[in-house]
């Protein structure tokens, strides 16, 4: 949620980069609001103080009738105030919480994904001398990906992932842990990315799976862009992304200076509606609404976030780069960063069967527009207590895997193992 200060000092500001994302708001409206709130705040205030001192007044004695008609009125209108207050602050904090995070200044404008900017091409693309397949064509082949029985089970786009995908899978996923939570390794990551970041490592972590109403709420995640799953019977909404449940792990917390960054890395299950995208990607696992993912959340003070959001872009290029497969690194413009962040990057891999690049990682800053509404503070050294600021991004998900078979297939149907996720195959080159 954005301050609401920040807002009365820059209500022009605000209404033009709100539009810049998206989004549809009336600044003017939400400072109006503001300002009846605080109006009535005040006179509830005051009549609650009139009443506290009349209540002083009358004290050893019998009150008059005066003072206790006085009593009476000055009650009445508290009770209306204090209605009025709570209708007013409730319309105010929807209409505060439809206000976007602001972009920060170097992120391109845009209207859609199409108008993301590549930051830089890395990797040569592979060359074959047959017609590569895509991934699901590989699949059917090898037996790996079953759709149609998971769709008589589920319904579109569930898919029963099989065999030695499954293997390379989790051979991705411990390569991931193994990387994040390597001092020496974030070191080297560190320095050759020129990073000002502490190399303190992440924390492994299998969150919940689920967050009730109010917490998801307070993350901003609960939103159009996440098209989320509501459990019918429970007030439980099914996490879209690990980040989305380990964003509110110390909600309504001060947490010490000292203690920071705290860098948590999560697996989960995630589910996703994927409303408005029936016809795109409805073959192979790229675009699915249940998907494993590896996901890392960051807590940082203010002047270290935005270092901290580059830091987990970099370890997002080594990933790739240890992997040998070739990607390019988009900084994506307002439209597409989403609501809650600051500004946004993308990894996207190339993908032979396909001849083209598809995203397969996403890294958000979102400053503290999730701390705000959840009350997740940070007590400096000199005794000031301020908001945390956040970051999340992909480590890996069933996308990387997807980048995988593509790029290192071979002509009979197999997929040579990636060197670097060969110790957790036991030495296997090809599956």
């Amino acid at each position: 949620m954005l301050d609401i200060r920040y807002i009365r000092e820059n209500p022009q500001t605000v209404q033009q980069k709100s539009q810049q994302k998206g989004y549809s708001i009336d600044v003017s409206s939400l400072l109006k609001l503001d300002d009846e709130r605080r109006e009535i705040q005040t006179k509830t205030d005051e009549t609650r103080q009139q009443r506290n001192l009349l209540a002083e007044a009358a004290k050893g004695g019998w009150p008059t009738e005066e003072q206790i008609a006085q009593g009476k009125d000055l009650k009445t209108k508290l009770v209306e105030l204090e209605d009025r207050l709570r209708v007013t602050d409730e319309e105010f904090l929807a209409a505060l919480k439809k206000v976007p995070n602001m972009p920060l200044d170097f992120v391109p404008i845009g209207s859609s994904e199409d108008e993301n900017v590549v930051a830089k091409t890395v990797g040569e693309l592979p060359k074959f001398d047959f017609q590569p397949k895509n991934h699901w064509q590989l699949g059917q082949q090898r037996d790996w990906i079953d759709k149609e029985r998971a769709a008589k089970v589920a319904g579109s786009r569930f898919a029963y992932v099989k065999g030695e995908l499954v293997r390379l899978h989790f051979a991705l996923i411990q390569f991931g842990m193994d990387v994040l939570t390597d001092d020496n390794l974030l070191k080297k990551i560190i320095a050759d990315n020129n990073l000002q970041v502490s190399s303190k490592p992440f924390t492994l972590v299998m969150p919940p799976a689920v967050a009730r109403t109010e917490v998801y709420d307070a993350t901003g995640r609960l939103n159009k862009e996440e098209q989320t799953y509501k459990l019918a019977d429970d007030d439980l909404w099914l996490n879209a992304s690990a980040e989305h449940v380990m964003a509110p792990m110390y909600m309504g917390e001060i947490l010490e200076e000292e203690v920071l960054p705290i860098r948590l890395v999560g697996y989960t299950t995630a589910f996703r509606r994927e409303a408005g995208t029936y016809g795109k990607d409805m073959e192979g696992i790229l675009r699915l609404h249940q998907f494993d993912k590896l996901e890392m959340e960051s807590f940082t003070t203010a002047e270290t976030g935005l270092e901290e959001h580059k830091f987990m872009v970099a370890i997002q290029e080594y990933l790739m780069s240890e992997l040998k497969i070739p990607y390019r690194v988009m900084q994506k413009c307002t439209a597409d960063i989403g609501g809650p962040n600051a500004t946004g990057v993308d990894i996207d891999a190339w993908l032979p069967g396909q001849n083209k690049y598809r995203e397969t990682h996403t890294a958000d800053y979102i400053t503290d527009y999730q701390t705000r509404r959840m009350q997740t503070r940070v007590r400096r050294k000199n005794g000031d207590i301020e908001l945390v600021h956040t970051n999340d991004a992909t480590a890996f998900s069933m996308r990387p895997l997807v980048a995988i078979v593509e790029n290192y297939q071979n002509q009979d149907g197999t997929v040579t193992v990636p060197e670097v996720l060969r110790k957790y195959l036991g030495g296997r080159e090809t599956v």
